[in-house]
């Protein structure tokens, strides 16, 4: 609904050439030296989660926007808005992570603004962040590029992110041993671009998690995907914690993992190139593009048969990002 919302309503009013193809960071090719600019803004819920808080992930989910357009992360800025009556110690907790995120991501804060509202009016704190990137443009992946053949994968077990900031809320007491994947995604793209014009297409696959990315390249190609339930990475909790609350694993938002399209045959070339990378542990082949059942995706199921795999709508997990 809220994918909708930024098509059908906000985009029109706004687009003046660059929002329409929606892409996670703007290429500001006429400043000179090609320049990647995005923004983002965290509402998670708690703002404490296992594996993270909201101050990493406002740093890792602006840098991995970044990525996604093939541009090392380099600069950040940082909103805060602040209920008042936050408690110190979170606040500090909270910046103490952003410092740290950002130092392992190897970018930079250098600027900032806070503002403190009343209580009621932020549920403890709220923050936006800008970032800055610089653009290899031999290395873009160029979404038009994409065609029949060519290989899908995905950097690594999905859904942890989303399932862990569910468990996480008061309302439940499931003990599962289960952390957000929340991380930088530079290292895995970095190794990705050594497959110069193979690479053909990067996001993070966030709100709406994998079936929603996936949705989104058959939508921007007008091709059809067709992927093997079996080859999808996922951790045993996470298809525990899903299965005891009805929800689907391949909807649940991801903060550490990148969904690549590389050309026909490059697949097992770019599991090679991940082999040594901390952040792509896991990382698998999990489909192809096809020219059947154009702008859709079909999920071979583990006991042979098929499926479509929507695109996510409605709420399925509020507050996650």
């Amino acid at each position: 609904m809220t994918g909708r919302l930024i098509r059908d309503v906000i985009v029109p009013a706004l687009d003046r050439g660059r929002l329409g193809p929606l892409p996670d960071s703007v290429v500001l090719s006429d400043l000179g030296d090609a320049i990647a600019y995005t923004t983002d803004s965290f509402t998670v819920s708690p703002i404490f989660f296992p594996g993270g808080d909201i101050g990493s992930l406002a740093v890792h989910g602006t840098c991995n926007d970044l990525a996604c357009s093939a541009a090392r992360p380099m600069f950040l800025s940082l909103g805060l808005i602040l209920e008042e009556g936050l408690p110190m110690d979170q606040l500090e907790r909270i910046l103490h992570s952003v410092s740290e995120a950002a130092d392992e991501a190897g970018v930079e804060i250098v600027t900032g603004d806070t503002k403190v509202v009343p209580k009621g009016s932020a549920d403890g704190v709220f923050i936006n962040t800008s970032g800055l990137g610089r653009v290899d443009r031999s290395n873009r992946a160029l979404t038009e590029t994409i065609c029949e053949g060519d290989e899908i994968l995905v950097s690594g077990p999905v859904g942890n992110h989303g399932m862990a900031v569910m468990l996480s809320r008061a309302e439940f007491s499931f003990d599962f041993d289960l952390q957000s994947d929340s991380a930088s995604i530079w290292p895995v793209v970095e190794r990705l671009t050594a497959l110069g014009p193979g690479l053909k297409f990067l996001r993070d696959p966030t709100r709406g998690g994998l079936s929603a990315t996936l949705n989104e390249i058959g939508s921007a190609t007008g091709l059809g995907l067709r992927i093997e339930e079996s080859a999808i990475p996922l951790d045993k909790p996470v298809l525990a914690a899903a299965e005891m609350l009805g929800i689907d694993p391949l909807q649940a938002a991801n903060e550490g993992k990148v969904v690549a399209v590389v050309g026909r045959g490059l697949g097992s070339k770019a599991l090679d190139i991940l082999r040594d990378c901390r952040q792509a542990a896991g990382s698998a082949v999990i489909g192809k593009i096809t020219a059947e059942n154009p702008s859709k995706v079909i999920l071979t199921t583990r006991i042979g048969g098929a499926r479509v795999l929507a695109e996510p709508s409605g709420e399925l997990l509020p507050r996650i990002c």
